[in-house]
């Protein structure tokens, strides 16, 4: 098997009206799905979808506990603007000596990080 890339990523939900401002007009993401489904564009490859899992006949098993990585340029500038928009974070903005992170989450509980990685991968 070859995998080729990532389609997507879902997001657990149960109530999809909130998040979906949230990422849609809090984040800024461009939304290219409305409905049951709603769909927003992460960077050029992958998008993520808000999924209530009682959709597909699941149940909800709890928001994400993983940090879902979205890289930004800046991540003080985007860390600012969220902020000025009421997104709290969680401590202050780790330097790994590698790359910069800072830690959020959405309105459902699912964490977030905002990264970026300033120094070059390893060969």
């Amino acid at each position: 098997m070859i995998v080729e890339r990532t389609d997507f990523v879902s997001v657990p939900v149960t109530d999809l009206e909130r998040p979906t401002a949230f990422y849609r007009d809090t984040v800024g993401l461009a939304q290219i799905n409305e409905g049951t489904w709603p769909e927003f564009q992460l960077g050029e490859n992958i998008s993520l979808y808000l999924l209530d899992p009682t959709n597909i006949g699941q149940e909800f098993k709890g928001p994400r506990t993983s940090p879902l990585a979205l890289r930004v340029a800046d991540v003080a500038q985007a860390r600012r603007d969220l902020e000025e928009k009421g997104v709290v974070f969680e401590g202050d903005t780790p330097d790994s000596g590698v790359c910069h992170m800072a830690f959020f989450a959405d309105p459902g509980g699912n964490d977030l990080m905002l990264h970026n990685r300033y120094a070059p991968h390893a060969d």
